[in-house]
């Protein structure tokens, strides 16, 4: 079993690529039971994003979860899917505003067949409005949402990073499914639920948009590196390493013994905080000169002797090889019968007194025949799917 917090619950995917997926995967973390509702013949298209129908970017997303072939086009698999949802007490989707409706299983026609069901729609702008309609994927939510102006600007527009307004949205999407499944446990009534990646993505760049409506001034790229006091240095050996002050002025004078570099300190340009924050792009070419004379090794040790904030940008390769990763669990394995050793990242939230296992994503139609069964069995004929 999972961290059985969510036991006994049964939650519908009926996500493709991130979104919806992850966000059923976070509640399938916490021991809810979720069946994943796929297409024929190629399911989920994260299946096969490069090759094949088991993919890097599937697995990422599809832990702990059951996979259901339904046409949703034919009328008998519109039937099964109807009373998958009269059983289930949350439902997460990702279709583009009116493809519900047009299948017949809008929030309206959920909630109708099951007034308990907690209806999550995510969307790229809302339910309507006049943006509405547009395809909107990670990229395109972090450009409408401001996010992406403070990583990209002129001369530097390369697109950096991994999908973070997709896995932002999941987690909003996850969190507003059990605030309304908490909901009902004290009223009965389910919640219809619209979670927009544009309005999500805009809500975790909160510090931004509050500098914005404080002072008027639209943050540049690097204000939260100035503002923050955060580094990224090449050492004498080519590896990097990361600094980040932030505000207690000890960790200043720290940086400042471990450096030796006693000038700076002297330097009216870096007197108070703000004066560094300031005149950052002063420091960090004073800092930088300073951290190539030495390898990474060398200043790990003196930043750790004077209690500087600092860590080694490592590769995914050596985070998994990481003592401290290794100490916490980091990387979860587990033997799919059909593909294999299957490897993630374990979720970083741990209960005590609660025992965590990593169940593999499912191949496509993995439980079709156990699920079948069950939704066509009678009422009183029915036992939990296995």
């Amino acid at each position: 079993m999972t961290q059985g917090l969510l036991e006994g619950f049964r939650v519908i995917d009926l996500g493709s690529f991130i979104t919806a997926p992850f966000a059923a995967m976070l509640l399938g973390d916490l021991g809810a039971e979720v069946i994943k509702v796929e297409r024929p013949g190629g399911g989920d298209p994260f299946r096969n994003f490069e090759s094949g129908l088991y993919g890097p970017q599937f697995k990422a997303f599809n832990r702990n979860k059951k996979s259901l072939v339904l046409d949703l086009t034919a009328e008998g698999d519109r039937k099964l899917l109807a009373e998958l949802v009269r059983r289930s007490d949350a439902l997460i989707e990702n279709y583009r505003p009116g493809v519900m409706a047009r299948l017949g299983l809008d929030a309206a026609a959920a909630t109708a067949f099951n007034p308990r069901l907690v209806y999550c729609s995510i969307t790229g702008f809302g339910a309507d409005g006049p943006s509405a309609g547009m395809a909107a994927y990670d990229t395109v939510a972090q450009a409408a949402s401001g996010y992406l102006s403070l990583f990209v600007a002129p001369g530097d527009t390369t697109i950096k990073g991994p999908a973070a307004a997709d896995a932002v949205t999941g987690l909003y999407a996850a969190y507003g499914v059990l605030g309304a499944l908490l909901s009902r446990e004290r009223t009965g009534q389910g919640r219809v639920l619209d979670v927009p990646m544009m309005a999500a993505v805009a809500h975790f760049a909160s510090e931004p948009y509050q500098h914005y409506f404080t002072r008027g001034v639209v943050p540049a790229p690097v204000h939260r590196s100035q503002i923050s006091q955060s580094f990224a240095f090449a050492c004498a050996d080519g590896a990097l390493l990361a600094v980040h002050l932030s505000s207690p002025v000890k960790f200043w004078e720290g940086l400042i013994a471990a450096t030796g570099r006693r000038d700076l300190a002297a330097d009216s340009r870096f007197a108070g905080r703000m004066d560094r924050v300031n005149n950052y792009a002063a420091l960090e070419t004073e800092l930088a000169a300073t951290f190539a004379a030495k390898p990474r090794g060398e200043w790990i040790e003196l930043l750790t002797r004077h209690d500087v904030p600092h860590a080694p940008v490592l590769s995914l390769a050596e985070v998994v090889d990481d003592p401290q990763a290794r100490h916490i669990g980091l990387e979860q394995r587990a033997t799919h019968p059909v593909e294999g050793e299957v490897r993630g990242i374990r979720n970083p939230i741990g209960f005590a007194g609660a025992p965590e296992s990593f169940v593999p994503p499912p191949v496509l139609g993995e439980d079709d025949e156990a699920l079948r069964a069950w939704l066509s069995a009678p009422d009183d004929q029915r036992t939990k799917p296995k």
